[in-house]
């Protein structure tokens, strides 16, 4: 189930909100309320803003408890919205996006776009996570948790607790999941996408943050170690994985994946892995698992991975 119309975080230009029509984004763009931060938590995972080639920074950060307060309030007095009654007379509901959006009039000035968001897991299925905006469910491995106190609204899950980063002083994380819609880019190649997005990934996964620091002492090299055609949800999709060593720290394991979408205008969906290396990182074979695991949400049985073929990516 997609969220209704309303302005959300822009997954291609995070510091904006964009208006939702219901099925797709509009260029209807503004300049979102403001919204207070905590210290910076994460290892930067930068989910790429409207699509891959851009990024919204590295380490996930602290969401300050006013915010989340803030946010817990306009939950309870939105309440759900009855949409109506199914054909046996019964009312059928939708829970409110997790993100506030606006309630004046349809957008006629030229302001941002949101980004999906990441919800808890559900009671009936602790196991998983929901990214409502791009209608997919990721499974979440032992480890790993639903995002808490995290900045970036893209951020689908994270590994479990936090370390002092090696270089600045903050806050890092061993691993983040990322997922964002890809937009304000004309290619539509799960393959070109990929390729655009990597570096971006690597980036701000373990160069610089969003305030310019560099938690890792910045990207010392890289290189290519995977990449190909891969079944994700049902859907044929690509995947580029590079092994990135930094001046302070193991360095990671960075992924950008992309396939199109199961819902609305079928816009490509980005995913984003970053796994540090080293014993405290998370087993690579995770993005594995992870990635199998993606499903439609309501659709338990379209699943996928590398090697899956479903037909040709590019």
């Amino acid at each position: 189930m997609t969220p209704p119309p309303g302005w959300y975080r822009d997954p291609s230009a995070p510091h904006q909100e964009r208006w939702w029509d219901g099925t797709a984004w509009t260029e209807h763009r503004r300049a979102p309320e403001p919204v207070g931060y905590g210290p910076a938590v994460g290892p930067a995972v930068g989910a790429p803003g409207p699509g891959p080639g851009t990024g919204t920074g590295g380490r996930g950060k602290a969401v300050a408890l006013t915010a989340a307060a803030a946010v817990l309030v306009a939950a309870i007095v939105t309440g759900v919205f009855v949409l109506g009654e199914d054909d046996g007379g019964s009312p059928r509901t939708r829970t409110p996006p997790v993100i506030e959006t606006a309630t004046g009039p349809a957008p006629v000035s030229d302001p941002p776009s949101p980004s999906p968001t990441a919800s808890e897991p559900s009671a009936d299925d602790p196991s998983l996570v929901e990214d409502q905006l791009n209608g997919i469910t990721f499974p979440l491995p032992d480890g790993w948790v639903p995002p808490k106190y995290v900045a970036e609204d893209d951020v689908m899950m994270t590994t479990d607790g936090t370390y002092d980063c090696p270089a600045d002083g903050g806050v890092c994380r061993h691993g983040l999941v990322v997922s964002r819609t890809v937009t304000a880019n004309a290619e539509s190649s799960p393959k070109a996408l990929a390729r655009q997005d990597i570096e971006d990934a690597a980036d701000d996964a373990y160069d610089r943050d969003l305030v310019g620091n560099k938690p890792f002492g910045g990207i010392v090299s890289h290189e290519e170690v995977a990449s190909g055609p891969v079944a994700v949800a049902g859907r044929a999709g690509y995947y580029v994985r590079w092994r990135v060593r930094t001046a302070e720290g193991p360095g990671g394991h960075v992924q950008s994946m992309v396939f199109p979408s199961t819902v609305g205008t079928e816009s490509p969906i980005l995913v984003r892995y970053v796994f540090d290396a080293g014993e405290d990182g998370p087993p690579l074979a995770d993005m594995g698992r992870i990635t199998k695991g993606i499903r439609p949400i309501g659709d338990a049985d379209t699943g996928g991975g590398v090697g899956s073929g479903i037909g040709p990516t590019d």
